[in-house]
């Protein structure tokens, strides 16, 4: 049976992204990305189900660091909507309560509600884990935002559903494996996932950045960050359609390469549906 890894409680949203990606799989929790990581690589799990942005709170913290640095490799991706809860315990009401506990990124991302319905907002570690601290703390004054599952995980009652203020917020998961061969071009879409940093010369980006316009490879992420604690050092980020293999995006990468004093490809994987605004079932 597969196992996946995923950063967070029982019940949280990549909890659930395992379990919608991979049913049937057996899901393995850990407190930080890094013990995710370690998971896969020490064998304890066969994949980890890391997630990378959201449409309405950007990237997610940290993870742009440990990419480039691990030796998994990106196999796949996933895309949830993000769907929040409002959780509290038998018998609680919203009028009769005076906190919501949550994630700082899903109590921003439910700022209207929260607001509308006069609740002092409290960050957590985590949506599913302030879910089972409501639980455990039994007290009808202090509510959880959380995922669905966390309601049922932990015996909570659904005062509210759906209250996150945009109704887009999807989040993307890229998934992480030990290192093995690329699947070959056939024709599908594939993503195509690396990281580099260019040469210190006037117009380096501009110029390492040309090949893909001119050979017309479509880019659809493109992140800078500082490294080794330098505000001249610069590393990148970046997602395009495309397999290394077809001549554009080869063409592209070799001129990339040149003015590039590191390249390196994070994974080369199937394009999920979602990315093309197809929804599945």
């Amino acid at each position: 049976m597969t196992t996946v890894a995923y950063q967070g409680e029982p019940g949280a949203n990549s909890h659930m992204a395992a379990l919608e990606a991979y049913p049937g799989a057996a899901t393995l929790a850990c407190a930080t990305f890094e013990d995710a990581f370690a998971a896969v690589t020490g064998g304890e799990a066969d994949l980890a189900m890391i997630p990378i942005d959201n449409t309405v709170a950007g990237r997610v913290a940290d993870i742009h660091l440990l990419l480039p640095d691990t030796p998994l490799q990106i196999v796949g991706e996933h895309f949830l909507r993000i769907r929040f809860s409002l959780l509290g315990v038998p018998g609680a009401t919203i009028e009769g309560a005076r906190e919501v506990h949550s994630h700082v990124h899903a109590l921003a991302q439910c700022r209207g509600f929260i607001r509308a319905h006069g609740l002092t907002p409290v960050v957590a570690g985590d949506t599913a884990g302030s879910a089972r601290e409501v639980a455990e703390w039994g007290d009808p004054a202090k509510l959880s935002i959380a995922p669905p599952l966390a309601a049922e995980r932990y015996g909570l009652s659904v005062l509210a559903s759906d209250i996150e203020d945009q109704q887009h917020n999807t989040t993307r998961f890229v998934v992480l494996a030990p290192p093995r061969d690329y699947p070959q071009a056939d024709g599908s879409q594939y993503v195509t996932s690396f990281v580099f940093r260019v040469r210190n010369i006037p117009a380096a980006l501009y110029k390492a950045l040309g090949g893909f316009a001119t050979n017309g490879v479509n880019m659809t992420r493109l992140e800078s960050y500082m490294v080794e604690g330098r505000f001249a050092a610069t590393m990148f980020m970046v997602d395009v359609e495309g397999h290394p293999d077809e001549p554009a995006l080869a063409r592209a990468l070799e001129e990339l390469d040149f003015f590039s004093t590191q390249l390196r490809i994070l994974g080369v994987f199937p394009a999920h549906p979602r990315r093309f605004g197809v929804r599945e079932g």
